[in-house]
């Protein structure tokens, strides 16, 4: 017998539909085990797909899981953002209450909200990074997958909940005309337990300081649009690296032109703790009912 659960589709990282990244929501994601989450995932076939749940401590305003079409994800940002934005659209959340906790696999993250509404944007701590050097070999593999030059120190792993490899391409211009070879970016993330390989570069067109783009083919999405988790992994890499390239506590990165979005992700790190946030707006585009069987 089919159980009713309410279902929210929005765009997380723009104001505007069809311009950011899509996320799918579960709002009544309870009674599913997770074969049956990872199923749906698959049939959405969005980069993530979430399912709010209750808090387990009561420290948690609410609880999510976070699914791509291959695998749980322990924290993503996009999803994270869009997750606490659909839990107060669907009145999990005490009205007009601005700092929240998220309780996903990566632990217990602290949300502030600002403003209301259409024009309501979130921001979320991405959990703490852990940052590994590039070896020669992987860096070879990235020139011919990425079809780019890499010198040494210019790309890197991070680690705060997804895997990225991520690499430093400059400018943007190297970011945007970038015609990477999927079927080798995909082999060397299934070998490598990585979820993608972002890249960045200095954006100087005046709408953001960094251009980024996120591949993530062996998940099955080719280009992600707007990335929450790879835009967090390069601020800590950048901090890592002294912030050499001057990007500062804060800048806005442009994300998703080339697969037809124009989303935007502002990325900050409080210089005293050293906690990076990712934030953004979003816009709700479907809000039904979902006919999802437990167990399905």
């Amino acid at each position: 017998m089919s159980h009713t659960r309410r279902f929210l589709q929005l765009d997380v990282f723009s104001h505007q539909m069809m311009r950011g990244n899509p996320l799918a929501v579960v709002v009544d994601g309870e009674g599913l085990d997770s074969s049956t989450m990872q199923a749906f995932a698959r049939w959405t076939n969005l980069s993530e797909t979430t399912f709010l749940l209750a808090p387990t401590t009561p420290a948690a305003d609410y609880r999510v899981r976070i699914f791509t079409p291959r695998q749980e994800l322990p924290f993503a940002g996009h999803p994270s953002v869009g997750s606490a934005y659909a839990a107060i659209e669907a009145g999990l959340i005490e009205t007009g209450k601005t700092s929240l906790i998220q309780e996903c696999a990566a632990g217990l993250l602290p949300v502030h909200v600002i403003g209301h509404g259409p024009s309501r944007v979130i921001h979320v701590q991405a959990p703490p990074a852990r940052i590994n050097s590039v070896d020669t070999p992987l860096r070879q593999q990235l020139v011919s997958a990425l079809r780019v030059p890499l010198s040494e120190g210019d790309a890197s792993h991070v680690d705060n909940g997804p895997h990225w490899i991520l690499c430093h391409l400059g400018e943007a211009t190297s970011v945007r005309t970038l015609q990477p070879d999927m079927a080798a970016i995909a082999a060397l993330c299934e070998q490598q337990a990585a979820v993608g390989v972002s890249v960045f570069g200095r954006e100087r067109d005046g709408s953001a300081s960094m251009a980024v783009r996120a591949f993530c083919p062996a998940d099955g999405i080719a280009e992600d649009p707007v990335t929450g988790s790879a835009n967090a992994a390069i601020m800590a890499w950048l901090t890592s690296r002294g912030d050499s390239d001057g990007y500062g506590l804060h800048y806005r990165a442009s994300q998703g032109r080339e697969v037809g979005r124009d989303g935007y992700v502002e990325v900050s790190r409080d210089a005293a703790s050293g906690a990076i946030t990712i934030g953004g707006a979003c816009a709700l585009g479907v809000r039904g009912e979902l006919y999802l069987p437990a167990g399905a």
